[in-house]
């Protein structure tokens, strides 16, 4: 990693782009808001934030191309950080209130909603990271602050030698979902790093040493 990684956030008209751009510069980074293609492309990494529902992020991704953005980039295995809907539009499908919005298909499966007696599932949380983690390195038993009533609750991607094993990060709230994807240059967070106070500066400070 160079001294301050570049990371561009991909400013397609969701609505926590400037908190994200703040916890990323606390961990360490130059941080660009763009939606340009060239410009995304060529950053150290880029994260894809997300809040709202799944259709509406497609629809902003859309529009910028954001789904050959992300592709070009792992491609060339070049990371790509997902937030909130920002990782479960990395699925095949998101099904919200009978509607069913095709993803960015990046891994299959689809975001479902919880079968939680509360919703949305608001606060803090702690997870099930496993001991190899990049991301949760040193902070594996910290909580971290989720906002959501829809997320991937199982995994059936199947990796072969002698590509790595996706690390995969669970949480629980009703039912037990994904709370974190790490899988090669593509990572994910369920919950929010940016509102997570210091773990959550730790944990974007572990990506930003990964790029």
């Amino acid at each position: 990693m160079s001294a301050s990684p570049s990371v561009v956030i991909l400013d397609y008209g969701s609505g926590n782009i400037h908190s994200a751009a703040k916890a990323l510069e606390l961990a360490g980074a130059r941080v660009t808001l763009s939606a340009d293609r060239s410009v995304a492309e060529a950053a150290d990494g880029l994260l894809v934030p997300g809040v709202g529902a799944f259709s509406a992020v497609m629809a902003g991704l859309t529009a910028v191309r954001g789904g050959a953005i992300v592709e070009k980039r792992l491609t060339g295995g070049r990371p790509v950080l997902g937030i909130c809907v920002g990782m479960q539009v990395l699925f095949e499908h998101g099904v919200e209130r009978g509607n069913d919005t095709p993803g960015l298909g990046e891994w299959p499966g689809v975001v479902t909603e919880l079968d939680a007696p509360i919703l949305p599932h608001m606060g803090w949380n702690t997870l099930e990271a496993p001991e190899d983690s990049r991301l949760f390195a040193g902070i594996r038993d910290e909580r971290f602050y989720f906002v959501h009533s829809y997320a991937a609750q199982d995994w059936s991607l199947e990796v072969h030698d002698p590509f790595p094993q996706p690390r995969l990060t669970w949480a629980e709230h009703g039912s037990r979902f994904l709370a974190a994807v790490e899988n090669g240059p593509l990572s994910a967070t369920q919950f929010h790093p940016e509102k997570s106070g210091d773990a959550g500066i730790r944990l974007l400070k572990n990506w930003l040493e990964t790029l």
